[in-house]
């Protein structure tokens, strides 16, 4: 049996796909599983064996869109196509690419295209209900004949992640700190969820200062500035940030895997945390909570409501963007010393505050 299992775009999301993705190939054993995914998704799943062959699918140059893929698929006879991807791209690819069963949500108008089209959940006047997309995944799974998968995501570092990370604990002074918080500012989704630089640098000052931890700030390749402005806002030797390092997903995952705590904006990275075991702070603004939920014990959830969100936009349609400005560091350096101390851990999940 050939199983083709096409993953979902954001970085956050193919996390909370592994739960799931791990179902496949416990149920499949015998089946050759095929991962079609973007290029910069196989940096998450690096280290892990969820795959027997991969199918790079970027849209942009023609060995990676649309017909390239299909006929790759074609070669490889796929027998069933799971497809944790909304988009119509991903229905038609699979249609294309001759899989025999199409699994996937009735979305975007690809019904057609699919052999097993699945209602999204909605509320009582039919419009789209949040609810936890890692729950989606693994109804997926469930559909196709997997026991249910659970909600333990996974994640696999490399050998050269962790040396990458040992030399910057090394280089940073980390590794002499009893307690390392990392501190995850980006947000690819829009400016809307940043939480603001000022903010940022004055939970890393109090966080080295009152409680004595070392911080590190992450990044991304086009956040290096952001990352700079926290570490010289910050102002105190302990707050480091990965701005000069060579950067790459396994370097932050490796650094997370490590750290006590992330505090974090609603991206990627806040789900390698709960991947890895780790205790997280999330800084919520115009999302709801419900789609990103995790059941990850070691997490709190900060939102301060506002009456106009949460909004879903990519930047604030009022143009104060009170929702992330009037979440103070107070709250957060409250709720990451909580964490750190331990015994509350998981007692205050999805709280908003006031």
């Amino acid at each position: 049996m050939n199983l083709a299992v096409f993953l979902p775009n954001w970085i956050g999301d193919a996390v909370m796909a592994t739960p799931a993705l791990r179902a496949l190939r416990q149920h499949f054993r015998a089946a050759r599983l095929v991962g079609v995914l973007k290029p910069y998704v196989a940096g998450v799943l690096e280290g892990g064996d969820w795959f027997d062959d991969v199918v790079f699918a970027n849209g942009g140059p023609w060995s990676q869109g649309v017909p390239a893929v299909a006929w790759r698929l074609r070669r490889k006879r796929i027998d069933l196509a799971v497809l944790f991807p909304n988009s119509f791209r991903s229905a038609l690819t699979a249609w294309l690419g001759g899989c025999r069963r199409r699994v996937g949500y009735a979305r975007s108008g690809r019904s057609p295209l699919l052999t097993h089209a699945l209602p999204p959940l909605r509320d009582a006047a039919g419009r789209r209900k949040p609810s936890p997309v890692i729950d989606a995944y693994n109804l997926l799974a469930e559909r196709v004949g997997c026991p249910r998968p659970g909600y333990r995501m996974e994640l696999f570092t490399t050998p050269a992640d962790e040396a990458r990370a040992e030399e910057v604990w090394q280089r940073t002074g980390l590794a002499r700190f009893r307690e390392v918080v990392c501190l995850n500012p980006g947000a690819a989704f829009g400016a809307a969820k940043y939480w603001p630089n000022e903010h940022f640098a004055n939970l890393a000052r109090t966080l080295a200062g009152a409680r004595g931890c070392g911080v590190l700030v992450l990044c991304g390749p086009s956040e290096r500035d952001l990352c700079r402005s926290i570490v010289y806002w910050a102002g105190h030797p302990a707050v480091r940030g990965l701005a000069d390092f060579p950067l790459s997903l396994g370097l932050t995952k490796a650094c997370i895997r490590r750290a006590d705590v992330l505090v974090t904006t609603d991206s990627g990275p806040r789900h390698f945390a709960a991947a890895f075991g780790r205790p997280v702070v999330t800084l919520f603004g115009p999302t709801h909570i419900a789609w990103t939920e995790t059941y990850h014990r070691d997490a709190i959830h900060l939102q301060q409501p506002v009456p106009c969100g949460p909004c879903q936009q990519r930047v604030c349609p009022e143009g104060h963007h009170r929702c992330m400005r009037e979440l103070l560091p107070a709250e957060v350096f409250a709720a990451a010393c909580q964490l750190l101390d331990g015994p509350a851990r998981g007692s205050t999940v999805g709280r908003s505050i006031a």
